[in-house]
């Protein structure tokens, strides 16, 4: 005999492929299989099964099974497997009717007495769910995350014998009913850092247009400080984005929590990190850093200290928004619509241009220490900027700086003029857009020429200063460019020329 049942979703990101268990109780001696390509963590639910069963007091059948999960081309990961597994057998038995497991999916793991224990991919798999228009039996735990899906009819249970009863009509699962989601997410403050006036700025147009910045300055002038505060003047998350980053965390190893809705990323991997954890990869391909950082910040202290081919890989990313992994066996595109924060010493000492006169590295140790850098990448980052030592008197001054909510005031309303106007954040401008929104008068257009031979911009830097100089302008609140506005984008690539 066998028993179809949807069970769960095979992840990549926040895609899902349909997932069927299907038992079979066949002649010959007792066996317990599970097939298609599931890893050691799906094999051992055999085990956990078996003895959830026993335990249950349900007759756990003395003859061969076989558990097939389709498609079988498709690896299958994770003990959320577990309980439809079980379910499949009591039906396949006939313990269980068969019609009651209809218009239902089913994931959670077992543990050994039947307690239903949390899974990974919760929402992502409630999103799912919705979508084909059946109802969620899934552990408790996991109640609050799967119902942050919106609509989707969510029946939380703690054992496998609660789920059995609500089968077998003998005591319902009550609809989980999600809390009221806190608005209140609460960011390190821009008030805390003293001076750095221009640091701010610059700070604040990447925020309003999304564009990626570099940092360059001696330890201790706050580039850290001023990173951790950064999420905090970004413009909030609209409904879609949150539930696309809830989902994307959802499916990781540290899974998410459905207090931290509505907030913005901060990764900061150290610069220890190999490839495959800030791009992704596996023999099952996961998200890595970038994607974890989508729709948010992604923040790399002592950029030269990563390894050069881990930068390198952060090149197709920064334009496409998109990470495409390539294994034998399996192929995953997850989302990386993140914005880039780099922070570097000047020199390897860290105190080139110091006033005391402390650095000791020659012109040939600091050009090979920038050249850590990679020109293509460094040519990819917008803003290029200087953080100096603050002056004493700025340190000791007893008034604190603007704060944060002032800031996100001005760069909610620049960003409601770009999506107004485009429907997309300045930095993602492409080349017939930059043309019909970046015009600028003769003045500037004579700034731009200069810059050009000057500074040697490649097309694509002088296209990035114009989105720059675009989203200055809406800050600004004015529509066409002005030459106020191109000579503060060239301002922000002066420090072309030290990569």
């Amino acid at each position: 005999m066998s028993v179809a049942l949807v069970a769960s979703r095979a992840l990549a990101g926040i895609e899902a492929a349909e997932v069927t268990v299907e038992v079979h109780l066949g002649p010959g001696l007792p066996a317990f299989h599970i097939v298609g390509l599931p890893d050691a963590e799906v094999r051992e639910a055999r085990d956990r099964v078996r003895a959830a069963l026993n335990h249950g007091r349900f007759e756990f059948p003395a003859r061969r099974i076989t558990v097939n999960l389709a498609p079988a081309e498709l690896p299958k990961d994770s003990s959320r497997f577990d309980l439809p597994i079980a379910l499949g057998i009591l039906a396949a038995s006939g313990q269980l009717a068969l019609e009651a497991l209809q218009g239902l999916e089913f994931a959670g793991e077992l543990s050994l007495t039947g307690e239903l224990r949390p899974v990974r991919g919760a929402l992502a798999m409630a999103l799912s769910a919705r979508a084909q228009g059946r109802a969620f039996v899934l552990p408790e735990a996991n109640a609050p995350q799967a119902a942050l899906a919106e609509g989707a009819r969510i029946l939380p249970a703690r054992t496998l014998l609660e789920v059995v009863s609500h089968l077998a009509g003998d005591g319902a699962l009550a609809e989980y009913v999600p809390q009221a989601r806190s608005n209140g997410v609460v960011y390190p403050d821009f008030c805390d850092v003293k001076g750095q006036q221009q640091v701010k700025r610059a700070l604040e147009v990447a925020a309003a247009g999304s564009h990626s910045v570099l940092m360059l300055g001696p330890p201790g002038t706050g580039k850290s400080m001023l990173a951790a505060r950064f999420p905090g003047i970004l413009p909030p998350l609209s409904e879609g984005e949150a539930l696309e980053v809830a989902a994307i965390h959802s499916v990781s190893s540290a899974g998410f929590e459905a207090a931290r809705w509505g907030e913005r990323p901060f990764r900061a991997p150290h610069h220890s990190a190999s490839g495959a954890a800030l791009v992704g990869g596996g023999n099952l391909p996961r998200p890595g850093e970038i994607s974890l950082a989508h729709h948010g910040v992604l923040f790399l202290d002592e950029l030269p200290e990563f390894d050069r081919d881990v930068l390198e890989a952060l090149r197709e990313p920064l334009e496409s928004g998109r990470v495409s992994i390539a294994r034998a066996a399996r192929q995953a595109q997850f989302p990386a619509r993140f914005q880039l924060l780099a922070a570097m010493n000047p020199c390897p000492c860290g105190h080139c241009g110091d006033r005391s006169g402390r650095c000791r590295c020659t012109p040939e140790r600091i050009a090979r220490y920038r050249g850590r850098i990679s020109g293509p990448l460094a040519d990819r980052i917008d803003i290029k900027l200087e953080v100096p030592a603050p002056r004493e008197a700025e340190l000791v001054a007893p008034v604190a700086g603007e704060s944060s909510s002032s800031i996100r005031k001005r760069v909610e309303t620049a960003r409601q003029v770009q999506m107004a106007r485009q429907g997309k954040p300045n930095s993602l401008l492409g080349t017939q857009e930059i043309d019909r929104h970046c015009g600028t008068d003769r003045e500037g257009d004579q700034l731009l020429r200069h810059a050009l031979a000057r500074l040697l911009l490649s097309a694509r830097a002088y296209h990035r200063v114009l989105r720059v100089a675009r989203t200055i302008a809406d800050l600004s609140e004015k529509a066409p460019l002005a030459a106020e506005h191109i000579a503060e984008a060239i301002q922000y690539r002066r420090l072309d020329a030290s990569f």
